[in-house]
């Protein structure tokens, strides 16, 4: 019988987005479902009421001109023309340790980095744990005192166990592409774009019941909405919530990706007149040990009359005005300052060391099917890696793409 559409992807964030375009651009009648009201998942750009559209992203901060998958995409929607290059003058990033902030340079042991860093050469990066790899090859030292709180910045949560072929991928550069860039508008740009495509179908707040396998398709079943049928179905949701919908016959890929934990973030946004910040720019906090992993400025696009930023706190250990006191505190600032302010919840993946066994297990429950799963809990958290996964998968459930050459 004749489903309802070829493709169904189930979340709509940047992964599933990216694998709906995939799809949709092969001619394919695809939906996307997604239980938030918006799109974007991660890549969140918050807008600050009553501020003139000033905002600060609460998500994903950067894109890059290594981003080869994104920026096929964005050539596609016309939006590589309009990258806004991120500041124009250099804004770095700072320690926050002991009360203070402090250089990077300050936690770095120079002597210690020269000497280790030519084990780089030989020092195999598959399988090993972060902690194990980079504390060979930059020193324990450094990184115990710098690259352990970096790297927890980063993924906003412990880093030690993590997998280190997960965390950073080297990719080849595209010149005509500035560096780093973002948008006049913050980088949610780039999944309203997609959502917006024509040959998409896009319906938010959809609580996803169960899906079964039926015969040589899928049978998506939504709380309160019926059912949809399609031929095939791509899972672009968290581990845990993919543990859940996985249908049946698929025993192996829900138990591995039942097995991958999360980590819960509580991201603070705040905004302030710029004349009331007497904080030099910066890009950011990179914090040791303390409440928070990390906070991110908006001073890399700079505003006449504002200045924001995000803080993204360990879970359960501060309330929200005890963030908010925080937050001021690091920033040296009164939070009577504050003008507008945000609280967004957020998770990531928290992928171990032998991560990649657990793609296997996964790819070899879903060889040979029409169901694909992705997310950016399988190559890496990064908006790329999770492009690269959907990729891989729209690849194999509907073939190489003719109109693609890379």
């Amino acid at each position: 019988m004749t489903k309802d559409f070829d493709h169904i992807v189930i979340g709509a964030g940047i992964s599933g987005l990216g694998a709906a375009h995939f799809s949709a651009r092969r001619g394919l009648r695809t939906l996307v479902l997604e239980a938030a009201p918006r799109v974007g998942g991660c890549m969140n750009t918050h807008a600050f009421q009553g501020l003139g559209g000033f905002w600060t992203e609460a998500g994903s901060h950067t894109c890059f001109n290594s981003y080869g998958n994104l920026l096929t995409i964005m050539d596609d929607l016309g939006l590589t023309a309009q990258v806004q290059a991120k500041a124009k003058t250099k804004v770095g990033y700072r320690l926050w340790a002991n009360g203070k902030r402090r250089s990077i340079a300050s936690a770095l042991h120079f002597l210690e980095a020269a000497v280790s860093l030519p084990r780089i050469f030989s020092t195999p990066k598959a399988g090993q744990r972060v902690a194990d790899y980079y504390g060979r090859i930059l020193g324990r030292r450094n990184y115990r005192d710098l690259l352990s709180h970096a790297f927890k910045a980063v993924i906003c949560q412990n880093a030690d166990d993590y997998p280190a072929e997960a965390l950073f991928r080297s990719k080849p550069r595209r010149k005509d592409v500035i560096k780093a860039f973002t948008f006049t508008q913050g980088l949610s740009v780039i999944p309203d774009a997609i959502a917006a495509e024509e040959r998409l179908s896009v319906r938010t707040g959809q609580t996803i019941s169960a899906i079964v396998a039926d015969g040589d398709g899928f049978r998506v079943i939504i709380e309160g909405s019926g059912e949809v049928t399609c031929d095939a179905l791509t899972l672009a949701v968290p581990p845990d919530a993919a543990a859940r919908l996985i249908p049946a016959g698929f025993d192996g890929a829900r138990d591995a990706a039942g097995a991958i934990g999360m980590a819960e973030i509580e991201t603070l946004t705040l905004a302030f007149r710029a004349t009331d910040l007497t904080l030099p720019a910066m890009a950011g906090l990179i914090a040791v040990d303390d409440q928070f992993y990390s906070a991110v400025s908006r001073d890399f696009l700079p505003d006449p009359t504002y200045r924001g930023f995000a803080f993204h706190f360990r879970p359960g250990v501060l309330s929200p005005q005890e963030q908010v006191a925080h937050a001021c505190r690091a920033l040296g600032v009164d939070p009577a300052r504050i003008v507008a302010q945000g609280q967004v919840h957020n998770r990531l993946p928290a992928m171990r060391a032998g991560h990649a066994g657990v793609v296997e297990r996964i790819d070899r429950a879903t060889a040979n099917s029409r169901l694909a799963i992705t997310g950016n809990w399988f190559l890496g958290v990064s908006i790329e890696d999770s492009l690269t996964r959907s990729r891989q998968e729209s690849d194999r459930l509907f073939g190489a793409d003719p109109t693609r050459s890379t």
